[in-house]
């Protein structure tokens, strides 16, 4: 609102001379904050020249402000995210239920899992890129479409093999989950990005906790002869719900369009968008306005390892490899520490879920995301994310010590919470920070290739947590790869209230 306060009313820009004496008397005339071109000593004659005023996509972002248009795309954004959290979540029922029914090896069982993080490995390494070439909105649709259809079809699976070809395609589109996420950072103004890019964890987190609430009405346990077939459909229910937004109310980035010479195409959205927000359209960006024009630049994968990249794509990739291994491995040591099921391993071989352990264990996670909403614009996003990377690593590490030397069960319940608390913090904070160091011509790409360093970082965490390597050394080895994120994130540029891809260093901070 201050900002829509300063730029000046030009109800008719075709009308020079009357805008010029308008301009003349009133106060904002030696006040533009620099929003559009100042006209401080202009004259008629200068005016006439100068009458197509230019505003940077940044500039207009900031003019929006905060409303209805970027809620519209968080929830479809949120939504994909909360559908994506369903899928991985969803296999942890459905590989014990196959195992049991189809009567699956512990290897086959195990491939079911992968081939979803295989999928997401080519998801991310292809749509990321095709979204800085193609645009935003076209792959959010096709991510979407492709794990809403394939998740239904997998309730329809007859066999093994063609299974895992539709949990290949599911993980594809999980692949693309970073799309979404790029789309609502490059619609929110800066002073109020980092708040709300971290809201959408809140769909992440309920999406985990459907699941389980999903589980224990249709699957039971064994004896109650639960329809996994329904369960799987019902999980994909979100993201197709994300599609039909995604198609109704997601427009293209501006911030995309402006990189490819679109500046038409994106003022009418932002114009559009200002209207949704409840603000004057015509007044906030008159016919005379035009979008700055931005350089575009030809992105490709190798683009990340240039000169200008090369360091903070390496520093990047570290830091998303050592918290996806921590972040799977805590949740992980949560399930052997706590498995009241390991004294069944004589009896029927079925299943009987502890949804009520797994409801009140993920739901810890909400916690983390409130604690950073309320930090992360006042601490900044990197003392945020070495404090949580920090506390997580030593509760992890105190956790798996106590556990192996017979500690009360009520230290550790707290221990593992705080863990799955700073895990999650952690977590969260390093998604908005990538989202606003790296450029638009590059986020998506950046931000995918990220992402698929994560999911094979996790595919190995499992080595170390399944093994039989001591819990000691356990916690041991956690502690070190959350040192190893603490440490490398820590040469990460500082973007607490910066526009998007610029910010300072830290030696600058």
């Amino acid at each position: 609102k201050n900002n829509y306060d300063k730029v000046p009313n030009r109800d008719d820009c075709n009308g020079l001379t009357n805008e010029y004496r308008q301009l003349e008397g009133s106060d904002n005339n030696q006040a533009n904050d620099g929003i559009y071109n100042s006209l401080e000593g202009s004259t008629p004659g200068t005016l006439v020249q100068q009458h197509q005023r230019t505003i940077s996509v940044d500039d207009a972002i900031e003019l929006l402000g905060m409303g209805k248009c970027q809620l519209q795309i968080l929830t479809a954004a949120g939504l994909c995210f909360a559908a994506d959290a369903m899928q991985i979540l969803m296999l942890s029922f459905l590989s014990k239920i196959l195992e049991l029914e189809w009567k699956l090896t512990k290897d086959e069982t195990a491939l079911i899992t992968s081939m979803l993080f295989v999928g997401a490995i080519f998801g991310t390494l292809i749509l990321g890129p095709l979204a800085d070439r193609k645009g935003r909105r076209p792959v959010f649709i096709l991510g979407t479409s492709l794990i809403s259809f394939f998740g239904i079809s997998v309730g329809f699976v007859a066999n093994y093999s063609v299974l895992l070809v539709a949990m290949f395609m599911v993980g594809f589109g999980v692949g693309g989950l970073t799309v979404p996420f790029d789309i609502l950072a490059e619609f929110l103004p800066a002073e109020s990005r980092g708040k709300n890019l971290l809201f959408i964890n809140y769909f992440w987190s309920l999406g985990v906790l459907f699941v389980v609430l999903i589980a224990y009405f249709t699957l039971g346990n064994e004896q109650q002869g639960g329809d996994w077939r329904i369960f799987v459909q019902l999980c994909a229910v979100p993201c197709i719900l994300s599609l039909v937004l995604g198609l109704k109310v997601v427009p293209e980035s501006p911030r995309w369009l402006c990189t490819q010479g679109r500046c038409d195409e994106a003022l009418d959205i932002i114009r559009n968008a200002a209207d949704l927000n409840g603000l004057h359209s015509e007044s906030l960006f008159p016919k005379c306005v035009q979008l700055m024009d931005e350089e575009e630049e030809e992105s490709n994968f190798m683009e990340l390892f240039s000169s200008r990249w090369g360091t903070i794509t390496l520093k990047l990739w570290v830091t998303w490899a050592a918290f996806a291994f921590a972040y799977y491995g805590t949740i992980m040591l949560t399930t052997e520490i706590f498995d009241s099921t390991e004294g069944n391993k004589g009896g029927t071989g079925g299943y009987n879920f502890d949804y009520s352990a797994i409801f009140v264990s993920s739901s810890s996670e909400l916690i983390g995301i409130t604690l950073v909403i309320f930090t992360v614009d006042s601490c900044g996003r990197i003392p945020l994310q070495v404090g949580s990377y920090f506390m997580a690593g030593i509760c992890v590490c105190a956790f798996c010590i106590l556990a192996s030397n017979g500690a009360q069960r009520n230290v550790l319940v707290a221990l593992g919470f705080a863990a799955r608390i700073f895990e999650m913090a952690g977590s969260i904070v390093t998604w908005v920070s990538t989202a606003e160091i790296l450029t638009t011509e590059v986020r998506t790409t950046g931000h995918s290739a990220a992402n698929a360093v994560a999911k094979v970082s996790a595919i190995f965490a499992p080595f170390l947590v399944e093994s039989n390597v001591s819990l000691y050394y356990k916690g041991i080895g956690m502690l070190i790869i959350h040192l190893i994120a603490m440490l490398f994130v820590s040469q990460l540029p500082e973007t607490k209230g910066s526009h998007m891809g610029r910010h300072r260093d830290p030696e600058e901070a």
